[in-house]
């Protein structure tokens, strides 16, 4: 994308109303192809400008974060920033803060909210459990497009950078530390072949309370820190994290976008199917998934208390007798849309669409995520905005989309 916006530099937007027909959707020079409700293999074509935007000379790595809202927060930058690999390192369990039998998100019966510390908090109201369980909605979303790699201790991950050629940047507040601006890292360009950031760089950003650890600034090549200009002289973790990672983008433009095709097509393998398999199953299938993975799961509960020594009801050991039979059925309902899923998209990886090439939503798309009484309550100041206009949009298109593709991919399978 920074190839083609280079060469094809925008001069207008597209539309993007529903009722806009769109013949040939590949941008003619000089525009930019918007997202759009009426346009063909959108989230193809969105899945593409990720793609194309993506960097693996950039790696952000976060050593002992403490704190799993940071976590959530940075994860979902990173990710819309366009860096694809984060390392951490001794991660504390996302779920860890958010503990209890809830299924779905908002479902708040026996969940109990943990302080990062360890304690429950025991006055924690609904609408504070839910808020948290958004937060970890948000970085396992986050997630399914960032390719995240888990450390046990600061060195194994530093050999890991090491081994693949990553330059060590250390976040640092200590006064040795370099300002990241271009006047300050001009003076180590020369060994960077002319350029401000290394070929491949690892920025580094450490806990909450006290940075990155000794360790971890020993092994540094580099520690860098953000300039500010007030009487604080620090931010919170996943502000920084994200203020560091623009301003790396800022300095080094050519970062965007920054990966091979090997590693693109990987990506494409991966992301395509994951669209398909998010849209192929009929609201039937889904609900069949959601009840078979309830009955496993409860079978699991059951066999936790056959293990602790209780004793089991008829019902109890009817429920387990049936265990086998419904793993079984899930089994073959998930490796049946995963081959759908790749069968789906198989000729789009070798032939992707014309990308996306700005990312912001169209209006009809931008409906916010908030519960009626929320709207309700900020209904005048809300009035006539797209986010809350609930704007008509056909249902299923993309779904559909995929569906109609699964027995023309078959059919092709058949004649090979």
């Amino acid at each position: 994308v920074a190839l083609y916006l280079q060469q094809n530099p925008p001069t207008r937007r597209l539309k993007s109303r529903c009722d806009r027909k769109v013949e040939d959707p590949s941008p003619p020079q000089g525009e930019t192809l918007m997202d759009s409700c009426s346009l063909d293999q959108r989230m193809i074509r969105k899945a593409e400008g990720a793609i194309l935007n993506r960097t693996s000379r950039l790696v952000v790595v976060i050593e002992r974060c403490t704190n799993d809202h940071n976590y959530s927060a940075i994860l979902r930058t990173v990710e819309a920033l366009g860096v694809q690999n984060v390392y951490i390192i001794a991660p504390q369990c996302i779920q860890s803060t958010l503990t209890g039998n809830g299924d779905e998100v908002g479902d708040v019966n026996g969940v109990e909210l943990k302080r990062s510390s360890g304690p429950v908090v025991k006055k924690a109201t609904e609408s504070e459990i839910k808020d948290r369980a958004m937060h970890h909605l948000y970085a396992r979303k986050a997630t399914e497009w960032l390719t995240v790699t888990d450390f046990e201790d600061t060195k194994s991950c530093v050999d890991a950078l090491r081994k693949d050629g990553y330059h060590i940047w250390a976040t640092d507040l200590g006064q040795v530390a370099t300002c990241l601006t271009e006047e300050e890292l001009s003076s180590g360009a020369e060994s960077n072949g002319g350029k401000l950031i290394p070929e491949k760089v690892a920025i580094v950003f450490g806990t909450e309370a006290v940075g990155c650890t000794t360790e971890m600034l020993n092994a540094a090549d580099l520690r860098v820190y953000l300039p500010l200009r007030g009487f604080a002289d620090s931010l919170n973790l996943s502000v920084a994290t994200a203020l560091v990672v623009h301003q790396l983008f800022v300095l080094d433009p050519t970062l965007v976008g920054a990966m091979s095709e090997d590693e693109r097509k990987q990506l494409r393998q991966a992301w395509y199917a994951k669209l398909a398999s998010q849209r192929l199953l009929t609201s039937s299938d889904k609900k069949r998934r959601s009840k078979l993975m309830t009955f496993i799961k409860g079978c699991e509960e059951i066999e936790k208390k056959k293990l602790a020594g209780a004793r089991l009801d008829q019902e109890a050991l009817v429920k387990l007798g049936k265990k086998e039979a419904k793993q079984a059925e899930l089994e073959a309902l998930v490796s049946t849309l995963a081959v759908n899923s790749q069968l789906a998209v198989k000729d789009l990886v070798d032939n992707p669409p014309a990308p996306i090439t700005d990312m912001r939503r169209a209006d009809e798309h931008r409906t916010c995520f908030v519960g009626r009484n929320t709207k309700a309550s900020h209904g005048d100041a809300w009035a006539d905005m797209p986010a809350t206009a609930n704007l008509h949009v056909t249902p299923m298109t993309t779904a559909s989309f995929f569906r109609q593709r699964v027995p023309t991919a078959n059919k092709s399978s058949d004649t090979k």
